[in-house]
């Protein structure tokens, strides 16, 4: 049988001004931050299973066929696709350090995402004057508390994506920025894949 043992020396010269992902660094930080995903996972899952358990009770108010707009979430949905690839586009521009490509797609994704947030609270509010705010009913709480988590996750991804800008800029793209910036893309990501759960368990099987 061949041997497939891989024997790796460690380049005691190794530039570390330029972005590796093969850096021991580098690996641990992405792995620690995928351990915190997987708690997020766990609070999305708990919020989810709460949405399923409370969706029923509607305290005599509205249900969800009445007071979801499915196109509305429908374009929220393909406008957090869009950011999603944008935002991947970041982190390419970025092993290949085109900064200016870098300004574009952050830009491109932050615009995104505040469109989507827009649309968000637009809604909110729209519910909270037909009278279906989140007092009314169980159904009510939760369907804001699960979609206000996620967007909140937004927001905070949006002030991240403010603060990686201003961090490019002054400092170009270094090991720990292209990192920040993988570790970023994988959270908006994770957003991207939640929110696709929120429009089929929430909006389309609440809309049917």
């Amino acid at each position: 049988m061949t041997d497939l043992t891989i024997h790796h020396t460690v380049d005691p010269n190794a530039d570390i001004s330029v972005p590796d992902p093969h850096q021991d660094h580098f690996h641990k930080t992405v792995i620690g931050f995928w351990v915190y995903l997987m708690t997020d996972c766990i609070i999305f899952a708990t919020l989810f299973i709460t949405y399923a358990v409370l969706s029923p009770n509607t305290f005599g108010g509205p249900t969800p066929h009445d007071i979801f707009h499915v196109s509305t979430a429908f374009t929220e949905t393909i406008i957090l696709l869009l950011s999603s690839v944008t935002g991947g586009f970041i982190v390419l521009a970025a092993a290949k350090n085109k900064i200016g490509l870098i300004y574009l797609w952050m830009i491109l994704t932050l615009i995104l995402g505040v469109s989507f947030l827009y649309l968000e609270v637009s809604e909110f509010s729209r519910l909270v004057d037909e009278g279906a705010s989140w007092k009314v009913s169980a159904f009510l709480s939760s369907f804001f508390t699960l979609v206000g988590t996620h967007g909140l996750h937004i927001t905070v991804g949006c002030l991240w994506l403010i603060v990686m800008f201003f961090q490019v800029f002054f400092q170009g793209v270094t090991m720990d920025t292209f990192r920040r910036l993988v570790i970023f893309s994988l959270f908006w990501h994770f957003l991207d894949l939640v929110w696709i759960f929120v429009f089929t368990f929430v909006y389309l099987m609440g809309a049917a």
